[in-house]
């Protein structure tokens, strides 16, 4: 499948993500940074909702990301974090610049090869590489339905949290640990749609087919007793993290 389409629809979508997207919980970022650093990278940091849990550990902080609507509203809300355009191919750093790259929610969306080399090149020896997603709680029935709906590409598998997340090998990468990080946050019912309007394959399907797909997850939210009639909704989220170390010739 050519992931191009799904990647660039989130170029414009600055102020909707920031909106409607969730955070990462700050037990989440202690698996890969638990002490300060020099530098830290947010490599496809959007609008900032990994970088404001990072900002107050590091004496320099840099997002980097190719959508200018997205770093706008980062800068509006991380005013001292450093901003540039750029891409995970190409990131605009020089060499060894930093302890630890943080990737959430954008590492799928990477050149992964080429985008290691630079991931490497701009890490200072030992340094640390860390993803992050925030998916469905496979527990949550209703979230896990609704998922399928919005994307009906995927097999509809949903990871679950009580298994370790796969690390896969990345070239010049050495696996360190992974984890899971378990939270909920509550949620009026019409952001709720509306977040799902904000995923890659919502944004590439016609207004039409946008509208059915969000119908049909109204309708599982009518159905299941824990949602029926619920203004407010409480999302079980589940963060995975993976982290990395620099591979160094020993």
């Amino acid at each position: 499948m050519d992931k191009s389409p799904y990647a660039r629809s989130f170029l414009d979508a600055g102020e909707a993500y920031e909106r409607y997207r969730p955070g990462f919980p700050a037990a989440a970022v202690r698996l890969f940074a638990p002490e300060p650093v020099a530098g830290i990278l947010d490599l496809g940091a959007g609008t900032g909702k990994l970088t404001r849990e990072l900002a107050g550990l590091a004496d320099t902080v840099v997002a980097v990301d190719p959508s200018e609507p997205m770093l706008a509203e980062l800068r509006r809300i991380c005013p001292d974090v450093e901003a540039r355009i750029g891409i995970a191919e190409e990131i605009p750093l020089e060499d060894a610049a930093v302890d630890v790259v943080a990737v959430a929610q954008a590492f799928h969306w990477f050149d992964r090869d080429a985008a290691c080399a630079e991931i490497r090149r701009v890490l200072r020896p030992g340094g640390v590489l860390a993803l992050l997603w925030n998916v469905t709680d496979v527990d949550c029935a209703w979230d896990v339905a609704c998922g399928r709906i919005a994307h009906p590409q995927l097999d509809g598998s949903v990871p679950d949290w009580r298994e370790d997340p796969p690390m896969d090998d990345l070239p010049g990468f050495e696996p360190v640990r992974c984890g899971w990080v378990r939270w909920s946050e509550d949620l009026p019912r019409p952001d709720y749609l509306h977040r799902w309007a904000t995923v890659s394959s919502m944004l590439v399907a016609p207004e039409a087919e946008q509208a059915e797909r969000l119908a049909r997850m109204a309708d599982v939210l009518d159905a299941d007793p824990g949602t029926r009639g619920r203004a407010v909704l409480r999302l079980p989220t589940a963060t995975e993290v993976l982290v990395y170390r620099r591979a160094d010739a020993r």
